[in-house]
């Protein structure tokens, strides 16, 4: 069986029609969801694209794995999906984008060239790239944001985009008279990319993904990875006019919020992202350019899934559609993702499994709660392998597609944010070791931990969905507030390092040195079978003892 392995960037759960979308009409991935099983419940292990990213290829959490922020490098050595599943006879490819950085001074210690076999893995993420494109080609008096050669940027030269950085200038901005109106500047939202709708970055990396499909050899694994729907919040026509401010949802937030805010909450409420989205005129641009994008976006797995359908692909490949994160568009006063709430923490997950054993859950959800670094322990199963859990921090997700019921599933899942490399860690006045957020919810409750000396948030998820009111003072809510501390202690207890001993490694260690002759604190050796000590029984072959008189 192949794996493909969907991701969008800042896809949003609930911007889905099969999840309830009141305006945006998304059939294709709906058709997929009709096919498998969409997860309600599924989680993030964090809420910032690199770091989330990295549990996903991992199946470990962010403090695991340590690369808690973009731009912080993955350790060399560290195992990924790729190395799991090579060792199982599959394939691993990305088509798009990590958002990895490379250990540069790993793999010199380590003696590794960038540019062999071994490095380029770990310097991708442990796959092997088709086309690698993170799609953030700014560009700035410092220079670019992303130093690597942009393969789009190079694709839009050949198709007659001139400059040198047609992402910029053409893909993420629009036309304002004779001037250039770029995406990064809400007030431009509403208008069509200067580009033809073929030729933006979706269709593009569509296109880059069939290119790959129509050459892989099974089994495989292929990560496609977009980068919208996120920012620059910009879309080409027609997309760019399928919706309007009547298609805005009311935002979900609350004046009982603003009223007396945890001072993290208040300090991301109060950054320049909080303060732009909490006004209504950037809501009613930005959005219907986010779900034009979100459209665009379902139209391209319409052409995708055309053609696993008309090459057979689509019966021996599975399907995984998710997101890294979400995105605010103004609910809680917030924009980007960054803290817990739903809107930021929760992702689409659907998973579509061929096999027959799955067929009785075609067209079901789940509300189980779901961790992203299931994932990984899923494709593992999926290529046949066993999850080796001393390295992989997740759950398969085979029971739940095979209508079975897993064994003790979890009770509560785990997000972590560190936001030491940003201004809020100073308004806090906090250190960069304190600044760090951790997330424990059951299906209940959802509390908030910080570092550096902050009371807990809590929100009470069955009579407060919306996540209004804070409970994290509450006199009322303390033995609450005690359980899911008691969770969280659970958790930071986990068995997280020992990465290169299995249990069964281990089990078989044990007893290991007797039958290999080291035999101590034995005071005559029957207290060990006689096949330990045969090796030092018999007669005596030669005597170097000297004896009393010297001879």
């Amino acid at each position: 069986m192949n794996i493909l392995f969907i991701m969008f960037d800042q896809l949003r759960f609930d911007y889905l029609s099969c999840a309830g979308h009141p305006h945006l009409h998304t059939p294709n991935i709906d058709a997929l969801a009709a096919k498998g099983v969409r997860f309600t419940r599924a989680y993030a292990q964090s809420t910032i694209c690199g770091a989330s990213r990295m549990s996903f290829y991992t199946g470990r959490y962010t403090s695991s794995h340590g690369a808690q922020w973009n731009g912080f490098p993955l350790r060399v050595g560290e195992v990924t999906l790729g190395d799991h599943l090579r060792k199982l006879g599959m394939d691993c490819w990305l088509v798009g984008k990590t958002h990895m950085k490379a250990d540069a001074e790993g793999l010199e210690r380590l003696g590794l060239a960038p540019d062999s076999l071994i490095g380029a893995r770990q310097a991708e993420c442990g796959f092997d790239a088709w086309v690698r494109d993170d799609g953030l080609w700014a560009e700035g008096p410092d220079g670019f944001y992303d130093a690597k050669r942009s393969p789009y940027n190079e694709y839009l030269k050949t198709r007659g985009y001139d400059g040198s950085n047609p992402w910029a200038d053409y893909a993420n901005a629009g036309v304002a008279g004779e001037e250039i109106a770029s995406g990064w500047f809400f007030d431009n939202a509403d208008k069509p990319a200067n580009i033809r709708e073929e030729d933006s970055e979706t269709p593009w990396l569509t296109g880059e993904a069939l290119r790959f499909l129509a050459q892989a050899q099974a089994p495989f694994c292929c990560h496609l990875s977009y980068i919208k729907p996120h920012w620059p919040y910009i879309v080409p026509a027609p997309y760019h006019a399928l919706y309007g401010a009547n298609h805005v949802p009311a935002a979900v937030r609350s004046e009982v919020e603003r009223a007396d805010p945890h001072p993290v909450y208040a300090a991301f409420m109060g950054n320049r992202i909080g303060q732009a989205f909490e006004r209504e005129e950037v809501r009613r641009k930005v959005i219907p350019a986010y779900m034009g994008l979100v459209k665009q976006a379902d139209d391209q797995m319409g052409r995708l899934f055309a053609y696993l359908e008309e090459s057979g692909r689509m019966r021996d490949t599975m399907i995984v559609l998710t997101s890294d994160h979400g995105d605010y568009l103004g609910d809680h006063w917030l924009g980007e993702k960054d803290l817990f709430h739903d809107p930021s923490v929760k992702i689409p997950l659907i998973v579509y499994d061929p096999r027959p054993e799955a067929d009785a859950t075609r067209g079901t959800t789940c509300d189980a709660l779901v961790e992203s670094i299931d994932l990984a322990a899923t494709f593992v199963e999926a290529a046949g392998g066993s999850v080796p859990d001393h390295i992989i921090e997740g759950r398969s997700l085979r029971p739940f597609l095979h209508g079975e019921t897993p064994s003790a599933w979890r009770d509560f899942v785990i997000s972590e944010y560190d936001y030491s490399v940003t201004p809020m860690c100073r308004t806090l006045g906090v250190s960069s070791r304190d600044a760090r957020l951790f997330m424990v919810a059951d299906r209940r409750w959802k509390l908030i931990h910080a570092e550096g000396g902050f009371r807990p948030m809590l929100f009470d998820l069955e009579t407060d969905p919306e996540e209004f009111r804070d409970l994290g003072d509450s006199p009322d809510h303390g033995e609450v507030r005690a359980k899911l501390y008691a969770h969280l202690a659970a958790w930071g207890r986990r068995m997280s390092q020992r990465v290169t001993r299995s249990d069964a490694d281990i089990e078989a260690m044990r007893g290991r040195s007797l039958r290999r002759g080291i035999l101590p604190f034995l005071q005559d050796g029957r207290e060990v079978p006689d096949e330990l000590t045969a090796k030092y029984r018999g007669p005596v072959r030669q005597r170097h003892l000297v004896d009393d008189e010297g001879r």
